[in-house]
Order: C-alpha cells, then sequence, then structure tokens
C-alpha cells in the first residue's frame, strides 16, 4: 500500500529523545528542489532556501487570489531536508489556487520549528507573488499538529485549516504509546518496567506477544482480549474499523510497530525532561464507569509514570507546543477512525480543547472508515478541502461527525458519511479481505 510508506518511516520514532551538544548539521540538496509541470498545466514555479529549509511554491497563470499552505509529517531524524508537493497539487493548480511547501530546518519530531518555518515561508510567499486575498494552512500527522499551531498561533495570517490524521492532541499521543507498552507488560504477566531494556524488541515483546494469545493478535488469550478491549477504550473509545485496525497495526505491519514507539526515553527535542505520563489515567476495560475488582487491581498493578515538572511547560511555541484549542478560524479536520498509530482519540482530545475554548462553532471534523494512517482517497480530501473553502467564502458551514459522543462513535454507520466508498483500498488487494470493514449502508 502506498501510504505504508509513510507508516514505516515513522519506524524512527522509536528514537525519538533529547539531543545531546551542538545542533546536527541539516542540509538542503538543491538539486532536488526544481520540479517541473504536471497535468500539462502551466504554471510559475519557484523553489530555494529560506531562513536554512528548502521550499517550493507554485503558482498558476490564472491564480484565483488563494495560497494553500502545506506542512508535511514526520521524517525521521536523518540530516536531509525534503519538500513535499501538496497532494491537492493537480487539483488546487487545476482550479487557480497557488500552494507553498517547507522542508522546515530541521527533522525530528519538531512541530515548533516546522510552524515557525512553514509560517516564514507564507511570508516569503507575500513579499515575492503578492498578499493573497485568503490563505489556507493544511497539514498531514506530525503536520496536522503543525497545522493546529500555526492557525492558533497567527489566525490574522490565515482563513481556514484542514489537519488531516493529526497529532491535534499533543503529548496525548505519546502517552498513548506509553499505555499500550505498559497495558501489554501488565496484563501479560512478563512485567517489564519502563524505560525498556535494549533488549526490549528482541527478547521481552515477543515473551509479552505469547502471553497475550498464541497467534497474537489473530488468536488472543484471556489476557490477549482484555488488552484489546484496553486499546480500544485508550485510542478513542468503542468505534467501527477499530476490530481491522488492531490485526493491521498489531499482524500486518511488520516490526512490532506499536510496541516499537514506546521504547524511547521519554523525550523530545528541546526539552527539558520526560514528558510522557500515565498517572492521571483511570484505566478501564469496559464502557461502565464504576470499576470492578479486575480493574482496580490492574490500575494498582500498572507501572506509573510522571512527566519532568518542566517536561510540559507550556513556553509559547518552543519545543513541542501543545494545541491549546483557542481556536480564532475555521478548522476542517479528517481522521481514518481505526489508526492505531495517531488514534482517532487526537481527534476527540482537540474537540474538548476547544470547547474548553468556547470555540466549538470554528471546528468540525470528518470521519473515514479506514484504519492505514493518512490513508485517504483523492476525492476524500478534494471535499475536505472544497468545503472548508465554501465555509471560509461563503459562510456554510459544512457537516461532520460528533466525535466526543461516544454513542455516535460507537455506531455501527460512524464514519460512512464522508468515506470515499468508490475508490480501491488497501484490503482489496488478494488476502486481505478479512481486513475490510463493514459495508456501509447504500446511499
Amino acid at each position: 500500500m502506498k501510504k505504508l510508506v509513510l507508516v514505516f518511516a515513522a519506524l524512527i520514532l522509536t528514537s525519538l529523545g533529547a539531543m545531546a551538544g551542538p545542533p546536527p548539521n541539516y542540509f538542503v540538496d538543491q538539486t532536488k528542489l526544481p520540479f517541473g509541470e504536471t497535468a500539462g498545466i502551466p504554471t510559475q514555479r519557484s523553489w530555494g532556501v529560506h531562513t536554512g529549509a528548502g521550499y517550493r511554491i507554485e503558482v498558476p497563470y490564472n491564480w484565483n487570489g488563494s495560497l494553500v499552505m502545506w506542512a508535511h509529517g514526520f521524517r525521521g531524524t536523518g540530516l536531509e531536508l525534503t519538500v513535499d508537493n501538496h497532494p491537492l497539487r493537480v487539483f488546487l493548480i487545476a482550479n487557480g489556487y497557488a500552494w507553498a511547501a517547507s522542508s522546515y530546518s530541521r527533522n525530528s519530531y519538531d512541530p515548533a520549528q516546522g510552524a515557525k518555518d512553514t509560517h516564514a515561508l507564507t511570508t516569503y510567499f507575500n513579499g515575492k507573488f503578492g498578499k493573497p486575498t485568503r490563505t489556507y494552512i493544511t497539514g498531514a500527522s506530525m503536520g496536522g499538529h503543525i497545522t493546529g499551531i500555526v492557525a492558533e498561533q497567527w489566525p490574522r495570517s490565515y482563513d481556514g485549516a484542514m489537519p488531516v490524521c493529526g497529532v491535534l492532541g499533543d503529548y496525548e499521543l505519546f502517552d498513548y504509546f506509553l499505555d499500550f507498552n505498559l497495558a501489554a507488560q501488565t496484563l501479560s504477566g512478563v512485567g517489564k518496567l519502563y524505560p525498556f531494556a535494549p533488549d526490549y524488541l528482541s527478547v521481552t515483546v515477543p515473551a509479552t506477544k505469547a502471553a497475550l494469545g498464541p497467534a497474537f493478535p489473530f488468536a488472543l488469550s484471556p489476557a490477549g482480549q482484555t488488552f484489546k478491549s484496553l486499546v480500544q477504550l485508550r485510542s478513542g473509545g468503542v468505534r467501527p474499523v477499530f476490530e481491522q485496525g488492531f490485526l493491521f497495526w498489531n499482524g500486518i505491519v511488520p516490526g512490532n510497530f506499536l510496541f516499537g514507539l514506546g521504547v524511547g526515553d521519554g523525550t523530545l527535542p528541546r526539552h527539558p525532561g520526560v514528558v510522557v505520563q500515565n498517572s492521571d489515567v483511570v484505566y478501564q476495560f469496559d464502557t461502565n464507569v464504576a470499576l470492578p475488582p479486575a480493574e482496580d487491581a490492574f490500575n494498582a498493578a500498572i507501572q506509573r509514570v510522571t512527566a519532568d515538572p518542566q517536561g510540559r511547560h507550556i513556553n509559547g511555541i518552543s519545543n513541542v507546543p501543545p494545541t491549546t484549542g483557542d481556536l480564532k478560524i475555521p478548522m476542517l479536520s479528517l481522521h481514518t477512525v481505526g489508526d492505531l498509530f495517531v488514534p482517532f482519540l487526537m481527534e476527540q482530545v482537540y474537540a474538548g480543547r476547544v470547547a474548553a475554548h468556547n470555540a466549538s462553532h470554528l471546528l468540525v471534523q470528518r470521519a473515514t472508515r479506514d484504519f492505514g494512517h493518512c490513508s485517504f482517497t483523492a476525492p476524500e480530501l478534494v471535499t475536505t478541502f472544497v468545503d472548508l473553502v465554501t465555509w471560509v467564502e461563503a459562510g456554510v458551514k459544512p457537516a461532520g461527525d460528533n466525535v466526543l459522543d461516544p454513542a455516535a462513535v460507537a455506531d455501527p454507520n460512524f464514519g460512512c458519511t464522508f468515506t470515499d466508498k468508490a475508490s480501491p483500498r488497501f484490503w482489496n488487494q488478494p488476502g486481505l479481505g478479512f481486513l475490510q470493514p463493514p459495508a456501509c449502508p447504500a446511499p
């Protein structure tokens, strides 16, 4: 599956940690920046290096005055800085939109730098081509985190935001990775403690999986069934496509992927300490708020980790800034409901924060019935963008899904409304039919 390229690249997340010593010598290979026409549409194209980051800009000759910024996802910890074309490039230039994308001036999980470099490129565009009549910020995965930061930090410079598969819950993502691994250790009885030893993936994880099922994740022991239920609740609640997502992320994606996401030391670039924690989590195996003895015993037994006092200190957009929910421009987000890498939980966390700022009227969220990370079809992305533009420019607020209502999320048809039902999917390949989600009702 084409989208797995992004997923496999994200394995480097296991090495997340504060960088000691001098900053790395990041570089842009400028021979890779030029890009040609596409779809036979003549355009003005510009590329180069600005504030240490590579960039690409494309402006159609029939420019409609709107600019669409693109924020790419996590690129690992390598030294070369690379630039994406906007995934909607053909649609955008065919419809008169200009677009621009930055490599950022550093890699690693550093959405603060990504936000600053993306905004700097917006300013650069304004000076080079003229101030747009409308400017939109879009981004995927870590780029979705960046999109949230940009929308909140510079609302006067942007008119609408479209994060897709975004890390809108910031630190809550890394807490979820911690939850997954500590719950597995507790329920399996293997009981290794965080931070895990160097042989965690080679020795501990195989023993853990064996205790959770004779053929984890396809055949589970009672402990494995409990683990699966806990992961469902910690990743977004009871919902369609979780079953397929659990099999995919634990059985199809190679390399003990979700276990590997918990093997770091709990630090992030330029942070003053450990940022992950589960000291405030009440774990459950079902949706009943009452805790039976088994859940009480589990909560007492699981290892508790508390972030360092300065680990999550809010300091503007330094380090890894949180998305506060203080939204002042329209935002339309999109998320696959079965993703267990950047889970649907991210949408729920952000919706709660926006509600706390009395800004829910500016946020619309949509679910699609897939389990891949950022595995959207072109029609899904185009529809989302067009609906955002219509909201911003015509005042027509689009429909969305109620991500904070557990009953709505658990409905068997949740995610059907905004799913492209015509395009081929990953599970249409031979031998993968068992991953196909239940069918949506006919239109």
